[in-house]
């Protein structure tokens, strides 16, 4: 049985899931710190979060970079995306002005990603490890 995972659906779900989070979760969950839960802008989850995005990104991102389409602009875009999640991070009370950028950058470089490791018809350049 030949099982492979899409990483670019993968990544794109990963940040569209971040982007529930971060915008309607506050809405539903507003009632966990009643009960001793806090997820809700808790720096942790939120650092763990954006590492999961960077970590299964940036594998999607290598793979489709070094072995199909050699283009750098799904890297520029996704490097952008993560910078944005990144200073949300720290700067929270600008956090809508940061998180809508940071997943538009980064689904746009999943897709674009996608699309360009279905359309090169593998014309390989003389750095292709495959």
């Amino acid at each position: 049985m030949n099982f492979k995972i899409n990483w670019d659906a993968l990544g794109i779900t990963a940040s569209i899931a971040c982007a529930i989070h971060c915008a309607l979760l506050p809405l539903f969950l507003s009632s966990l710190p009643l009960f001793g839960i806090n997820i809700i802008h808790n720096f942790w989850f939120e650092a763990g979060m954006v590492l999961l995005a960077f970590i299964i990104g940036a594998y999607s991102l290598y793979h489709g970079y070094k072995g199909h389409h050699h283009k750098i602009l799904p890297v520029v875009l996704f490097v952008l995306g993560m910078a944005a999640l990144c200073a949300k991070l720290f700067f929270a009370h600008h956090e809508n002005w940061l998180l809508i950028p940071a997943v538009g950058f980064i689904v746009s470089a999943h897709f674009l990603n996608y699309r360009l490791c279905r359309g090169h018809n593998h014309a390989h350049a003389d750095d292709c490890d495959h």
